[in-house]
């Protein structure tokens, strides 16, 4: 029996599927926990704001007390600085507007004592009853503080005390806001936790946020306590955890209910599992994929097979609809057009052959059959198909036919070689003899004065061009026959001049300038100097033939470039390039152009650049094509020059120099 399969969670196994059944329970649990995690959080975070906002309200509010308890303390003093000018006397003292006025505020009492700590004048006076009103102004109970100033004689010594006692619950009445007094529970305790006074009766709830900030010099050993009448709830009684109580029995009663069904599940997978691993181990060991699909088009099931000959796993294919990822990207409307047919039950009987792409982007040729689908009624449910890859027998198709071909090609390369050697062959006699005739009306007609001069150098021309033809015909006789070409020591630039007077008539016909840039330090290279010269016109004449279309101007160069580190080559050699401003090589390269029998000139053979590249290969050089910058085409090749040490053309050098 196969083994049970296992979840996977980013590429890991984390559980059977057999208890899968309690992975929300589990997962249910991790929400609640960071659902509590993040209310805790919530809690803290709102004692701390309100921590912070306590000792704000704390500090300002002893700020305000401070203030105004030194307000306080300056009146006082202006009112010992009036005593010690003479402008209070006692009897005046008890109804001196400073004295009523602090009264008024919060003052409870104030005394004038004198030198030797004789009361000079008290207010309110003791003679008044207890419970008479105008002792009672500013006097509101609770525990008092005193406000202290010197009086000065007329020297440094004090000459007297003015004491004013004030009411800590009046201070707290006046300078506490209604907005803060809402908010906390304030009150004066002294260093033994006595309320000294409060805005509020009774004492704190041990569970209420308080802070305590010491008033400092103003009112000695007494505290300025903020309790917050607003409590932080507690995270676990808070609504939220309520709903996850709910919330968690819920998932528990679902996961018990999932288990049980799972079970059930899980039996009747145990008995398909079975039936289906057989199926499946029967599907996989054929050799011929199967491909269902149904009457859309889309993708029901594949085999190992199928998936395997485009590279893919059946679970990447199932369920697609065209066009597939395994159609060829050029073919694409091709492949729809077959699919629609198909779909329309217009496939062939005897199948039909398809490329399709393989993952790595490999093409792969297919023979496929279709056949209707049908289900257990006998209703079409769509096609199935059985597919044979027939790759391999194309590639054997394909070698033997490009056998055929290149035995063909030999074959014409062959006749090709005869008739051009019994061409040279024949054409040698011919030569020979205009060059005897030639010569001999040359020297028959030199001796006499009534012939022109002109008529002499046309035939001392001829005779040369007629020697120069059957030297031609010579070495490409030598050349076609496989012998070694004559190397020796040659300029290059008279070889290239040569070559261009060859051409010279079609030069003209064309309207083509010739740039011919020369090289003053350039050494002779070791080479047939006549095969060379037909390369060299071989390819000034295909520019010019490619220019010949061209709008002016036309431009053909002809540049020769020395090897060494200063050079575009490697030393010993140099490199001979023909550019022209023309269309270029119409994305062909080299190798293609160079083919045998292939050309792009309507009366053409296609020789002219293979014959080229195997004269270049026998100098031990490299042919060469692309595309200008600036447009037009550059040929080029290579040749060696002469090494030290050579001794073969020792002669050649010397007439050379």
């Amino acid at each position: 029996m196969p083994p049970r399969p296992r979840l996977r969670l980013f590429g890991s196994r984390f559980g059977t599927l057999t208890s899968l059944w309690a992975w929300p329970l589990v997962l249910s649990l991790v929400v609640v926990l960071g659902v509590m995690a993040w209310l805790r959080a919530q809690e803290l975070n709102d004692l701390d704001t309100q921590r912070a906002a306590m000792i704000s309200d704390a500090l300002s509010l002893e700020a305000q007390i401070t203030g105004r308890l030194d307000g306080e303390l300056t009146q006082l003093r202006r009112l010992a600085e009036a005593i010690d000018a003479g402008r209070v006397t006692p009897a005046q003292f008890n109804g001196h507007p400073f004295v009523l006025d602090g009264l008024r505020r919060f003052w409870v009492s104030v005394t004038w004592l004198g030198e030797a700590g004789r009361i000079m004048g008290h207010v309110p006076d003791d003679s008044i009853p207890a419970n008479d009103l105008s002792r009672r102004i500013g006097d509101e109970g609770g525990l008092a503080g005193h406000l202290s100033a010197s009086l000065n004689g007329h020297g440094e010594h004090a000459a007297g005390l003015l004491v004013a006692r004030y009411s800590a619950a009046a201070l707290l009445r006046q300078k506490v806001p209604w907005w803060l007094a809402s908010k906390y529970d304030i009150r004066l305790v002294d260093v033994s936790d006595t309320v000294i006074a409060a805005t509020v009766d009774g004492p704190r709830d041990p569970r209420q946020a308080w802070y305590r900030v010491s008033l400092g010099a103003t009112l000695p050993n007494a505290w300025l306590e903020l309790s917050a009448r607003d409590r932080v709830t507690p995270w676990w009684r808070t609504l939220p955890m309520a709903l996850m109580g709910g919330f968690l029995c819920l998932i528990g009663l679902a996961s018990v209910m999932l288990r049980k069904q799972m079970r059930s599940v899980t039996r009747a997978e145990e008995a398909w599992r079975t039936e289906a691993a057989w199926r499946t181990a029967m599907e996989d060991s054929l050799a011929v994929g199967i491909r269902a699909r149904d009457l859309e088009g889309r993708l029901v099931y594949v085999n190992k097979t199928m998936a395997d000959m485009v590279g893919r796993q059946p679970e990447e294919l199932v369920g697609l609809l065209p066009p597939m990822p395994y159609w060829v990207p050029e073919e694409m409307d091709q492949s729809m057009t077959r699919h629609l047919r198909n779909m329309a039950g217009q496939a062939p009987r005897g199948g039909y052959e398809s490329r399709w792409q393989h993952a790595d982007g490999r093409i792969v040729e297919v023979m496929v059959y279709e056949a209707p689908l049908v289900d257990a009624q006998g209703v079409q449910i769509g096609w199935m198909a059985s597919v044979v890859n027939i790759t391999e027998r194309k590639h054997l198709e394909e070698r033997e036919r490009r056998q055929m071909e290149a035995m063909a090609h030999h074959a014409r390369l062959t006749m090709l070689g005869e008739v051009a050697s019994t061409l040279a062959h024949e054409l040698n006699q011919p030569l020979s003899a205009i060059t005897s005739y030639n010569a001999g009306i040359l020297n028959a007609l030199s001796g006499r004065s009534d012939v022109p001069e002109p008529i002499l150098k046309a035939l001392q021309r001829q005779g040369e061009q007629a020697g120069a033809a059957a030297r031609i015909v010579k070495r490409i006789r030598d050349f076609l026959t496989r012998r070694e070409p004559q190397r020796e020591l040659c300029d290059l630039h008279a070889v290239i001049a040569s070559a261009l007077s060859l051409l010279k008539r079609d030069i003209e016909r064309h309207q083509v300038e010739i740039v011919h840039v020369t090289d003053d330090h350039l050494p002779p290279v070791v080479a047939d100097a006549v095969l060379i010269e037909q390369v060299v016109a071989n390819l000034v004449r295909n520019a010019c033939d490619a220019l010949s279309h061209q709008p002016q101007p036309r431009r053909v160069r002809i540049s020769v470039a020395p090897g060494g580190p200063g050079g575009s080559v490697g030393p010993g050699t140099v490199r001979v390039e023909v550019a022209d401003n023309g269309p270029g090589l119409g994305g062909q390269s080299a190798a293609s152009l160079c083919e045998p029998f292939f050309t792009t000139k309507s009366e053409g053979m296609g020789m002219g650049l293979a014959i080229c590249r195997s004269i270049v290969e026998l100098h031990y050089g490299a042919l060469e094509a692309h595309d200008a910058p600036e447009g037009g085409a550059v040929f080029s090749f290579t040749l060696p020059t002469r090494r030290e040490g050579d001794e073969a053309c020792d002669d050649t050098r010397e007439e050379l120099a």
